[in-house]
């Protein structure tokens, strides 16, 4: 079987990153193994058929090839996976319309993607919307194929791009409208995990480190709770509540957005009070996204407790 060749647009783009790394036209033909005027061809078709001819590199000091804002958003894209690198992806990348690449926390995505869209639309940027956990988000970001994520934590180790604490949040205890915990709420205005002792109870997933956190709770002070569910997110925990008459440990998150009315809520009572963050990722060095930086204001403004309070 005869070896596999190139698309013609992924051999461009080969001798538009080798222009880019060198410098100049010469330092990519020597790389390459090609004659300049190969490169400077492939160049100007990489132009044609991605910016309306417009130009991707242009002449700096010293004679030394400089990305233009276009080229600077394409050279990104070459770190991503070449099955991924399409005309249609390369356009949009080379594109002068203003985009977001947007990786969500899928919990994060319900709390806050409509602010985000509306943020978006009067600022005419294209988002570019996708959803996952922590460990793919930090890999997209890491690879330049994200200009944004955001997540709770902890998150895994991350190196190569830069985090942004937006908001902390304390825990609560989540009580479905049938549970004992509702039924009988007594006159209390926080719970202790021992108030759980025997309570139906909704935990995270094992491998989540809030189910992680919920174990050592109890372990710490000796209280057997009835597991009767196990969930991923908040896009589950409410109806596993409901249906199982059950109580929860959860991050606070009605600085987001209300939790719905039918839930009984109170702040959970600790001796070393635990708190997550909903936190912003973006890649570290290189140009720095407009969109994603209109976006994380846009976040900041609503999420500052003051602010909060004022509106409230």
């Amino acid at each position: 079987m005869p070896p596999r060749k190139l698309p013609r647009h992924l051999v461009w783009l080969e001798s538009f990153a080798a222009a880019v790394e060198s410098g100049s036209l010469e330092g990519a033909a020597e790389h390459l193994g090609v004659a300049r005027s190969v490169v400077s061809e492939h160049l100007r078709a990489l132009e044609d058929a991605l910016a309306e001819g417009q130009p991707l590199l242009e002449r700096g000091p010293g004679r030394r090839l400089h990305l233009t804002a276009r080229g600077e958003k394409l050279y990104e894209g070459t770190q991503m996976p070449l099955h991924q690198l399409d005309l249609k992806r390369l356009r949009d990348l080379a594109s002068a319309e203003p985009s977001l690449r947007l990786g969500l926390n899928t919990t994060l995505s319900n709390f806050l993607l409509a602010g985000i869209a509306e943020d978006a639309s009067r600022a005419g940027i294209k988002p570019e919307v996708r959803f996952g956990g922590p460990f793919e988000l930090v890999r997209l970001v890491q690879t330049h194929q994200l200009d944004l994520a955001l997540d709770f934590t902890p998150l895994p180790p991350h190196r190569g791009l830069e985090a942004e604490s937006l908001l902390r949040l304390p825990f609560v205890v989540l009580a479905g409208p049938q549970s004992d915990l509702a039924l009988h709420p007594g006159s209390r205005r926080s719970l202790h995990v021992r108030d759980l002792e025997g309570h139906a109870f909704v935990d995270w997933l094992r491998d989540d480190p809030y189910g992680g956190a919920n174990s050592a709770r109890f372990a710490a002070h000796g209280v057997t709770v009835r597991e009767v569910a196990r969930g991923e997110s908040f896009l589950h925990l409410f109806d596993l509540l409901r249906a199982f008459r059950a109580c929860a440990i959860a991050p606070d998150l009605r600085p987001l957005r209300s939790f719905p009315e039918d839930l009984s809520v109170w702040p959970l009572r600790e001796e070393d009070p635990q708190f997550i963050e909903v936190v912003a990722l973006r890649p570290s060095g290189g140009p720095r996204s407009e969109a994603a930086r209109l976006v994380l204001d846009g976040l900041r403004q609503r999420l500052t407790p003051n602010r909060r309070r004022k509106t409230e």
